[in-house]
């Protein structure tokens, strides 16, 4: 059997090709089909060539970490210790842990030793089908899966990461508690995803920076719970969150922007004195120009940085989206094929002139 996949040669190239699905599978494989898998802002890094830049992924691969799909063959011992069996529709976590190392055993998976990260493994290794943006792909024995309802639209679904990121990073990380003050820096979905992870906190205000091109995703940004955005580009946004604070500055802070370097010079000016930073958007390794660390220590700041996202926050997302407490359908701006990645990743840059895109879904 084969199957179509969308498979990275190279920097800002991407080949539709098909590829075997192996008949059988190695020893605790599990087999999915995949309906669809979500894009978001590291997909653009992956695409320029930041991963593996990074030293993070290898050419050939098999990209996308968003994956919701269907067990097509599961072994009956990985189906008993996982509960699941033949037809079950889940969500499946981007990071594999060895579950033996120091990392692991200390509770934090991502940094295990020996991981294993679908969309960053090249096509050289096993099967090489180890990415969402494919009909199939395979799972290891170690893999974290969720269950996801089958009330929920592809569409829906496959927000289990972006909003998992927003209740890991916003939420956790950052240690938001009732009557906090979060200043949100982005507004894209990781950034709308982190005010509704804040809100759910308990966090009392929640203020949102963008660009004025952004105006739609900030006037969702008030929709999703922020009690007030600000334009970056026509506003000084740690002079503007001081007004809104009374002086008091944010307790929070999480910056979830892409390539800009001046939010986290905002960061630092607008965390309050024993505030928390989460700095989670990647700046394509540009230094920051301004940084001053005397600010981390005369402030007595907390700084953190956010790789990934924790089973609990994965969770947390699909409770969230199953619960209807939300409307995601103004997220929801693009749906493509496989055939059309090129495309999906023109919208996910701002490359198409007149369209917005926030969230996007491609399916097989």
């Amino acid at each position: 059997m084969k199957t179509r996949a969308a498979v990275q040669v190279g920097d800002n190239t991407v080949e539709v090709k098909h590829l075997d699905v192996p008949d059988p599978l190695a020893e605790g494989e599990v087999l999915v089909r995949i309906e669809g898998c979500g894009m978001c802002g590291s997909d653009l890094e992956s695409y320029r060539g930041a991963i593996v830049a990074a030293g993070l992924a290898q050419y050939p691969l098999v990209t996308g970490h968003e994956p919701v799909g269907r067990i097509e063959h599961i072994p009956p011992d990985i189906a008993e210790r996982w509960g699941m069996v033949k037809g079950t529709r889940i969500a499946v976590e981007p990071f594999v842990p060895c579950g033996v190392c120091d990392r692991c055993s200390a509770g934090d998976y991502r940094l295990c030793r020996e991981r294993f990260i679908y969309s960053c493994t090249p096509t050289t290794v096993g099967t090489g089908l180890w990415g969402g943006f494919s009909e199939y792909m395979v799972l290891r024995p170690n893999s974290i899966v969720h269950r996801v309802p089958e009330s929920l639209s592809i569409q829906d679904a496959v927000l289990f990461n972006p909003l998992g990121a927003g209740f890991e990073w916003a939420y956790r990380a950052a240690g938001t508690q009732i009557g906090d003050t979060v200043l949100v820096l982005g507004p894209g979905q990781r950034g709308l995803s982190s005010v509704i992870a804040a809100s759910e906190a308990g966090a009392d205000q929640i203020i949102v920076s963008g660009l004025d091109r952004d105006s739609s995703k900030l006037e969702l940004a008030v929709e999703m719970g922020a009690t007030a955005v600000i334009r970056a580009d026509q506003e000084d946004v740690p002079g503007r969150v001081a007004e809104l604070t009374d002086g008091a500055l944010a307790d929070r802070v999480i910056d979830v922007s892409s390539r800009s370097t001046k939010p986290v010079t905002d960061a630092l000016a607008a965390a309050r004195p024993g505030g928390t930073i989460v700095l989670a958007g990647l700046k394509d390794g540009a230094a920051v120009p301004g940084f001053v660390s005397d600010q981390i220590v005369f402030k007595n700041l907390t700084l953190r940085g956010a790789l990934g996202v924790s089973s609990w926050s994965f969770a947390q997302a699909i409770r969230i989206v199953a619960s209807g407490r939300y409307d995601f359908r103004r997220w929801h701006t693009h749906t493509l094929p496989l055939e059309e990645f090129d495309t999906a990743i023109k919208l996910l840059s701002g490359e198409v002139a007149g369209e917005d895109a926030i969230h996007i879904t491609v399916v097989p």
